[in-house]
């Protein structure tokens, strides 16, 4: 069995191969059989909470990556790994989620503020946005003033709590209103979209 095999299945409702792919002692076809029991419909929470203990990083990767469709999965644990690759994907997952326990969202609330790991901490602070709660909000507040690449996920991240007329939370109004004269452009950007957006004026 080599990957190109695993792969294949997938498409032609193999479900043998791909279950069987699953156990393999070589990595990149367990990581292919993740993909195709996705697309066989076979991919349950039990295949992919072990997945996500796989001691293969590019195991575990897409293990979370495809824990995206799957919000019956757990994944406080991937919000742990060692690996921050693991730790970006899974937060992004998270926000797909949308509605996640406490302890998930009190953990991106960590890593958006406090991750090593720049990747790390603008995709905790996309999925606070993408999830909502206010509680994450001042964390995605703190991500507006990090770097570029941080500020424009986070600003965009206000959308679910920006008023552009002023009833909401002043907070995030005048965090917005820093974006729109930020010296980054796509910081820029990304505040006069969300403006604009709000107004109804894309």
């Amino acid at each position: 069995m080599n990957r190109r095999d695993v792969v294949v299945a997938g498409h032609r409702g193999d479900h043998e191969t791909a279950l069987a792919a699953v156990h393999h002692v070589e990595p990149t076809i367990r990581e292919a059989a993740l993909g195709a029991l996705e697309r066989l419909e076979l991919l349950d929470a039990e295949l992919l909470s072990a997945a996500i203990g796989d001691p293969d990083v590019g195991v575990r990767r897409r293990a979370v990556e495809l824990a995206a469709g799957h919000p019956e999965v757990d994944l406080l644990g991937a919000l742990h790994d060692p690996d921050d690759r693991v730790v970006e994907v899974a937060a992004w997952s998270c926000g797909e989620h949308e509605v996640v326990p406490d302890t998930v969202l009190e953990r991106l609330i960590e890593l958006a503020t406090g991750a090593s790991d720049a990747l790390v901490r603008e995709s905790s602070a996309a999925a606070l946005g993408a999830i909502g709660d206010p509680r994450g909000l001042p964390a995605i507040l703190a991500a507006c003033d990090d770097k570029p690449a941080v500020r424009r996920r986070a600003v965009l991240a206000l959308a679910p709590f920006y008023d552009v007329d002023g009833a909401g939370d002043r907070r995030v109004a005048a965090a917005v209103d820093r974006a729109l004269n930020d010296r980054d452009w796509q910081v820029r950007q990304a505040a006069d979209d969300l403006h604009r957006a709000t107004r109804g004026t894309l």
